[in-house]
């Protein structure tokens, strides 16, 4: 047998379950103690499932694909950070050399995003037209890891506004051979009019989600779709207009006015039964590593905490179709020094993070 690590402490098994230790044996989780043990590593916290950004971009930077080395980097940051499963929601670049490294986190892709020819980030998406979104979300569905992404929405130059990018027959026809494929698909959502088509075609889930309403949000709840409101992105939104200001003023006031009322959409959705998860947009224009940042977010946009650090640990793991802290499951679990459920501010310091069943910070 293997050095065996034992975790003693508070194991937060889940919101309300928990127990006063469990032990990893050969990278696995084991809730018995193994007979004969030998030199045993113990670790002495309050601790839970690798925590998950499920919004981030392992390869991608504000310029487009970056090198193996960088994309190393980013992972290694979300690891040091405590967040073990990612959702790399639209990547250029190639990363599967990241699933043979033990020490980096499991990613889980929506391959490249797909978005309207000339409607945004110029070397981030495939670009092209309604009559070929379908063969597109084919592809990319192939490619993946189960999910597909879409950009739902972005400023449109002749109108000076945001506007949605995809007719419903298209986005309809599209998410339907997703579904054929066994791919669920999300897509980039910043305003109010691409939401209801979007969510009638039957998508799964909205990132950003700024433009829901109170006429959207009992849609969204009543169809079971998911949000990933990444408020540490939507936090930048003022800069961003006072950017674009000059040349798309009616632009420029919408974001204001989405950033100024995200609070209160996060808290109406949640309220109204929306499923939220935590994602920080990471590897964009912002930096990777922010996962305490984005709970931290949602509790202050009015979320329990205790359900804030689910969205980021047992609720989001369950809607990924990922393990936590389960019999056999491989070891990958942070450790704090205090409870992360009635201070959620505790998860910014790991005291010790542990992947594959290897510390590793």
């Amino acid at each position: 047998m293997s050095e065996v690590l034992h975790v003693k402490g508070r194991v937060l098994v889940g919101p309300d379950d928990v127990c006063d230790e469990l032990w990893v044996i050969d990278g696995r989780i084991s809730h018995d103690r193994p007979a004969g043990a030998r030199d045993v590593r113990t670790v002495e916290g309050w601790a839970l499932p690798g925590l998950v950004d499920a919004h981030c971009h392992v390869g991608l930077d504000q310029h487009g694909a970056v090198p193996e080395d960088v994309a190393e980097k980013q992972a290694l940051t979300e690891r040091d950070a405590g967040a073990l499963l990612l959702r790399d929601a639209g990547s250029p670049s190639d990363t599967r050399w990241i699933d043979d490294r033990r020490d980096l986190p499991k990613v889980i892709r929506a391959g490249r995003h797909i978005a309207r020819t000339r409607r945004y980030i110029r070397n981030y998406a495939w670009e092209i037209e309604p009559d070929e979104l379908v063969a597109y979300v084919a592809r990319e569905a192939r490619r993946g890891d189960g999910w597909v992404k879409l950009v739902g929405d972005w400023i449109d130059r002749g109108l000076g506004d945001l506007a949605a990018c995809w007719p419903r027959e298209a986005a309809e026809a599209a998410i339907g051979e997703a579904h054929r494929l066994g791919a669920r698909v999300t897509a980039h959502c910043f305003s109010e009019d691409s939401l209801q088509d979007l969510v009638e075609a039957g998508i799964d889930c909205v990132e950003h989600a700024t433009g829901l309403t109170e006429e959207l949000i009992p849609l969204f709840a009543a169809r079971g779709v998911a949000i990933v409101p990444t408020l540490v992105n939507i936090a930048t939104f003022p800069r961003l207009a006072d950017g674009g200001e000059a040349r798309f003023p009616r632009w420029a006031a919408h974001m204001r006015r989405l950033h100024e009322r995200r609070y209160d959409t996060v808290r109406n959705a949640y309220d109204a039964g929306v499923p939220v998860y935590v994602g920080t947009d990471a590897g964009g224009s912002l930096p990777h590593g922010l996962v305490a940042a984005e709970v931290a977010e949602l509790v202050t946009a009015g979320i329990p905490p205790v359900q804030a650090l689910s969205a980021a640990a047992w609720a989001a793991r369950d809607w990924l179709g990922r393990p936590g802290l389960d019999e056999g499951a491989a070891a990958d679990l942070v450790v704090y020094e205090q409870d992360p459920r009635a201070d959620v501010r505790v998860l910014a310091a790991p005291l010790r993070v542990v992947l594959n069943g290897r510390v590793v910070g």
